[in-house]
């Protein structure tokens, strides 16, 4: 009897717990209390029930490959000064070569020395003589080029699942679905082409200075010194358009990335009430950035974003406290949007849209209510059968399998799982599965009881020889599960979950739930026939 007693306050404990979650998907509204203090997250809708947008990613890996090389050949010329090595020009070519000009042959075994010391991730890939000298062809080792195309990739995902994190996406479903793209789903997306436009940012930032000697003149005739770049400025018109019609002079040298950029928010401006947006380094870059506004007061320094100048500010004094500033006419929107890609990061490479699909609210309604009607048309003939089958047995086997039902989807709002189409047939699954264990309780029941034993004995022994097989048939369809979700997609992985947590709750109910009740009537209530 305490024994019982336990057991009978654990299947109320569990379904009321299960109540507990269930509710905020149930409720349209919850009083304040209980979101203070209990669960609110309700049950995630996938896109096939809750419409959205879904996309295909394209990562330009080799881009970033190319971009690395730029970087080389920079540090490159940097090395061969401080070695004394004499160069005439040094110019990154096609793909990911690197030109070097001599002056001479001569020069080229000292190239060679500084290459093998210095970057070991390059190798010389041909030398051509011309009259006034040579060029020596260096290139990436192909190791080096399959390690930076993995990279990218790697980097791309996990920056465009932090910007949709912060960019408030209920559910997203983030992965990469073969070398170079990446699948995406966004479940109840309101606005696609904001979304589109913050994950596609590249959003490398770079810190850059003005040529102060370079005129207007200049810029127009196209006769610019070494190193010298001109940008595109960015302006504002009226009304929500964009332009960057003026152009602005700059050395080409980056002083400082935003990779070292740790926060990023935004703030108003109290004197024009316009949004701008506010930036901490981290140790590294608040130096870096010290020393840059040190060495160039009274000089304008530029901050560009994927090659748009956004302000070139007077540096007055030197900054420390590693904060900085961008200011550019900014929209709310445009601040909050730029400041989510600030804090998640910058894209190693470019991403290119390969396909673009956005599916209605209505098909969602649809197959909701579709899906609703099949598993309510299963769950009632199967409700009916148990009823005349097995009479009051069949009662308790109905019961135990609503109990099952709400335990699945309160599993659902627990885990943060996601409810897909799919899912909603593991859902209908799972109730055939859970009748299946009852049946054969019921059946090795009637077997005991035609042998003549007492309907308690007849139940533990039915429950006894009962219970290895339902564990047996139970372990081995998790088994399937957790393959399909290991190695399915999207709609096969939702099919998996709703399917996992349907066998565990079937386990529950079928060998626990509809036993206590068996106790309750014949220990406590003392029944002496069992219809069944």
């Amino acid at each position: 009897m305490k024994d019982l007693k336990w057991r009978e306050i654990l299947v109320v404990v569990i379904f009321l717990v299960g109540m507990v979650y269930l509710t905020p998907s149930l409720s349209p509204s919850l009083p304040p209390w209980w979101q203070k203090f209990l669960p609110k997250e309700k049950i995630h809708l996938g896109l096939d029930l809750q419409g959205g947008m879904q996309l295909v990613l394209e990562v330009e890996a080799d881009k970033a490959v190319e971009t690395n090389a730029e970087r080389l050949a920079d540090d490159l010329k940097e090395t061969l000064r401080t070695e004394r090595v004499p160069f005439v020009k040094i110019e990154k070519t096609k793909g990911w070569n690197i030109d070097v000009q001599l002056a001479g042959p001569e020069v080229q075994a000292e190239l060679a020395k500084v290459v093998e010391k210095n970057f070991p991730v390059l190798k010389i890939a041909g030398a051509e003589t011309l009259p006034d000298g040579v060029v020596v062809t260096l290139t990436l080792q192909d190791t080096e080029v399959q390690r930076l195309r993995k990279l990218a990739e790697n980097q791309a995902l996990e920056t465009i699942r932090n910007r949709i994190d912060q960019f408030g996406v209920s559910e997203p479903d983030i992965r990469q679905e073969s070398d170079n793209r990446i699948l995406i789903q966004l479940p109840g997306i309101q606005d696609p082409q904001r979304a589109i436009a913050l994950i596609g940012k590249t959003a490398l930032l770079e810190f850059k200075l003005v040529a102060e000697d370079v005129n207007p003149q200049t810029v127009k005739d196209g006769k610019l010194p070494p190193g010298v770049k001109i940008y595109p400025m960015r302006q504002s018109n009226t009304g929500k358009t964009r332009t960057g019609d003026s152009q602005i002079a700059l050395q080409d040298r980056t002083q400082l990335t935003g990779a070292t950029i740790t926060n990023a928010e935004v703030h108003i401006d109290t004197q024009y009430n316009t949004p701008y947006v506010a930036m901490d380094f981290d140790a590294q870059g608040a130096k870096i950035f010290e020393r840059i506004t040190g060495e160039n007061v009274k000089k304008r320094l530029a901050i560009v974003l994927d090659g748009m100048v956004y302000s070139a500010p007077v540096i007055q004094d030197k900054i420390g406290g590693g904060k900085a500033t961008i200011t550019g006419n900014f929209s709310m929107e445009e601040a909050r949007d730029l400041a989510v890609v600030l804090r998640a990061g910058a894209l190693p490479a470019p991403v290119k849209i390969l396909e673009q699909r956005t599916v209605g609210p209505s098909l969602g309604k649809d197959s909701i209510q579709k899906g609703i009607l099949a598993s309510l048309v299963g769950g009632i003939g199967i409700v009916i059968f148990m009823i005349v089958y097995y009479r009051f047995s069949g009662v308790i086997a109905d019961l135990a399998l609503i109990l099952n039902v709400i335990l699945v989807l309160a599993g659902l709002a627990a885990f943060g799982a996601t409810l897909t189409l799919p899912g909603i047939a593991g859902i209908a699954l799972t109730i055939a599965i859970a009748v299946d264990a009852n049946v054969l309780i019921y059946e090795r029941i009637r077997e005991e009881l035609r042998l003549g034993k007492t309907p308690r004995a007849a139940v533990e022994t039915g429950y006894a020889r009962a219970t290895v097989t339902i564990l047996d048939a139970n372990i081995t369809s998790l088994i399937a599960a957790a393959v399909l979700f290991q190695f399915g997609t999207g709609p096969v992985k939702g099919f998996a979950v709703t399917l996992s947590i349907g066998l565990i709750a079937n386990l529950y109910t079928a060998i626990v739930v509809t036993r206590v009740v068996f106790d309750y009537l014949l220990v406590q209530r003392r029944v002496r026939t069992l219809s069944i």
